[in-house]
């Protein structure tokens, strides 16, 4: 990189000033991670655009825990602050004074020796990861809590709602041997009493529901058989629940990177399923033509 080239970067570039961050900690930004070093304190020459950071905390004897991480829409030239909470190891919920903020901005150059650079290797790659993916978009999706979690926080329901078991089906119990109504009965009676455990509230990803049925209502058999053989009739549905049916495309970027680099089953899960929807499509294929060529561009990127 020339020196013109670094010197605009440096002036137009977001910075993310992370403070009180424990050496070790893994850190990253989009595609790349590192263990802080003890002068730690962010990340400067960032490109204006979305990014995702993330990090780990790591323990005295090296154990890495579950990877958290959010998406920041950085403006050009902007100093975005957040300082690590010791206590539950992660970002903390304290947001930082205008004045530190301030006091910040206005001694950067003193602050420059202890911000690591953005790795600009990979700026195209990220830039096509997150072609179609919007601010508005990452919005709608995102948890309301604004973090992404790779072990989702999970409760159990209250102790009024939760199941006291189930007698059993005696029809059901009719076509089977002794044995196996007496375990079948068992092992009612044992799932029955397990815990319902769901997510925190505003911990889950607020992905796009799919619907139960893939066929409309009132479809005579052959209809449902059709439509088990071509998935259009779930695409349009899809595709008309988005602001934009382009969003679609989007979602799929978002649920990528959520699983690649953030870990997150739950996104890989949507990512499945929407890519299953394109590749099952026939009729879309001609209604949609322009979202089946960006699914392709977009999928050659990720592959």
């Amino acid at each position: 990189m020339d020196q013109e080239t670094a010197r605009k970067l440096y002036e137009e570039g977001a910075i993310f000033v992370f403070l009180n961050v424990p050496e070790g900690t893994e850190f990253g930004i989009d595609m790349k991670s590192w263990n802080t070093g003890e002068k730690f304190r962010g990340v400067k020459m960032i490109p204006p655009g979305l990014h995702y950071i993330f990090y780990s905390a790591v323990s005295n004897t090296g154990d890495t825990a579950p990877r958290t991480g959010f998406f920041h829409n950085f403006r050009k030239a902007e100093v975005l602050v957040k300082k690590w909470d010791q206590v539950n190891e992660c970002v903390s919920a304290e947001t930082v004074s205008d004045e530190d903020i301030v006091r910040l901005t206005g001694n950067l150059r003193a602050l420059d020796n202890f911000l690591g650079p953005y790795p600009y290797d990979i700026k195209d790659r990220w830039k096509s990861l997150t072609s179609d993916l919007t601010d508005d978009l990452v919005k709608s999706l995102v948890p309301l809590s604004g973090f992404i979690q790779s072990a989702l926080e999970l409760e159990s329901c209250s102790n009024s709602d939760r199941p006291k078991g189930k007698k059993a089906d005696e029809n059901d119990e009719d076509n089977l041997s002794p044995t196996e109504a007496k375990r079948s009965r068992k092992s009612d009676n044992i799932d029955a009493l397990l815990p319902h455990l769901k997510a925190k509230a505003g911990t889950e990803i607020r992905l796009t529901k799919f619907p139960e049925k893939t066929y409309p209502e009132g479809s005579t058999p052959a209809d449902i058989t059709k439509h088990s053989l071509d998935s259009s009739y779930v695409f349009d549905l899809i595709a008309s629940s988005y602001q934009k049916p382009d969003n679609i495309i989007g979602e799929l970027q978002f649920c990528y990177i959520c699983f690649l680099v953030g870990h997150s089953l739950e996104a890989f899960d949507q990512w499945k399923k929407i890519f299953s929807l394109f590749c099952s499509c026939e009729a879309a294929v001609k209604k949609h033509r322009r979202l089946f060529n960006r699914f392709l561009i977009v999928i050659e990127a990720q592959v």
